[in-house]
């Protein structure tokens, strides 16, 4: 069950995420945003990503093998950078009608994908 709690608060910290680092580069198409100054973009981009942290930590705590959690910090990472990934191009391939998917960026998930096959490899 741990496991489960940990990647769904995962997935849903890396949306914050996504959308903190990424989401003001869509948004400057509405009127009102991009008449905004950088200052106020990064205000609401830290108000995103606060709600980021809402999820992070605790995933990280239920996770974490030294709280009772079954993955070790290295596995903790690597499933975070893998959701990450996997946030990250829903987001660009439904927000960003501009960006494509190549070859190469394949290969690199599967690359990726194998990184989380060796590091859970026990």
């Amino acid at each position: 069950m741990k496991q489960f709690a940990t990647i769904g608060l995962l997935i849903m910290s890396n949306i914050f995420m996504t959308m903190a680092w990424y989401g003001h580069l869509k948004f400057s198409e509405w009127k009102w945003f991009s008449k905004l100054g950088l200052i106020a973009i990064v205000l609401i981009s830290w108000g995103l990503a606060l709600f980021e942290y809402f999820f992070q930590v605790p995933a990280n705590k239920i996770g974490y093998q030294g709280n009772g959690g079954p993955y070790s910090l290295v596995e903790l990472k690597v499933l975070q950078e893998v959701i990450t990934l996997i946030v990250f191009t829903a987001f660009t391939l439904l927000f960003f009608k501009n960006e494509t998917l190549r070859l190469n960026h394949l290969i690199g998930f599967v690359f990726l994908i194998l990184a989380v096959y060796f590091i859970f490899k026990k």
